[in-house]
Formats: C-alpha cells, structure tokens, sequence
C-alpha cells in the first residue's frame, strides 16, 4: 500500500466506525469519526499529490489546500466544513448541544461524500502514474 492508500485505508475506517449506531454509543462520538473519515480522506489526496498534510482537524484548510492540487466538489464544501467541530468541542462533555441522530445521518452522509470523492482522486492520480511508467 504507498502512502496515499494508507491514509485512505484510515479513512475508510473512521467512516466505518461513524456509520455505527450502537447501543449506549454516543451520537458525539460516532460523528467524531465521521470527522475523522473526512479529514483523513482529504490528506490522503494530499499526500496522493506529494503534499505533505498539515496536522490540523481543520476541514476548510484542508480543502482549501486540496483545491490549490486537484479541486474539491462545490456540493460538499459546506458541509464538510461543518464536520470540524466534532473533531473537538465533541471530545468532551458540556462544550456543545447534543447532537441528535439527523445530525449523525447528515455527518455520515458528508464523510461518505468526501471518502469516495478522495478514493476516485486517487484512483484517478495513480492511474496516470502507472501510465506515466509505461514505456
């Protein structure tokens, strides 16, 4: 696996862990890793383009900085840069309103958005790497 897939891989864990709805699991938490899925999607394509990820939870610089190497989709923007604050405030009790189940189904939508927006980035990157290789 070279590093952009990696980093995909965690992605896709995250957002596996956020799609859960269990029993005596809190709504904060599993948007949390919806948060995850999303921030570690988009410095997988980063990282897809040789750009070394900040290390910040902050949905819009990443995709301010991913717009600058390859684009990001208009219709996930938003609310993707909504995801940020469970990356934080969530962590902890008393900081935040509780977040309710058509959050968690807007956050798992929105990670889901930008996981598959990354995997067919990288898809596409490696693709016209291998081509590039090609005598």
């Amino acid at each position: 696996m070279n590093d952009a897939e990696t980093w995909l891989a965690y992605a896709r864990s995250h957002l596996r862990l956020a799609e859960q709805e269990l029993a005596g699991v809190l709504y904060e938490h599993l948007c949390f890793h919806a948060q995850q899925a999303a921030e570690t999607a988009l410095k997988a394509v980063l990282v897809a383009h040789s750009v070394t990820p900040p290390f910040v939870h902050d949905i819009r610089l990443l995709i301010q900085v991913a717009r600058g190497v390859t684009g990001f989709p208009d219709q996930w923007m938003s609310p993707a840069e909504g995801l940020t604050p469970y990356a934080t405030l969530t962590r902890y009790p008393g900081a935040y309103e509780p977040v309710d189940q058509t959050q968690h189904a807007e956050a798992v939508r929105t990670a889901q958005g930008v996981v598959a927006w990354a995997s067919d980035v990288i898809d596409a990157a490696r693709r016209l790497s291998e081509d590039q290789d090609r005598p």
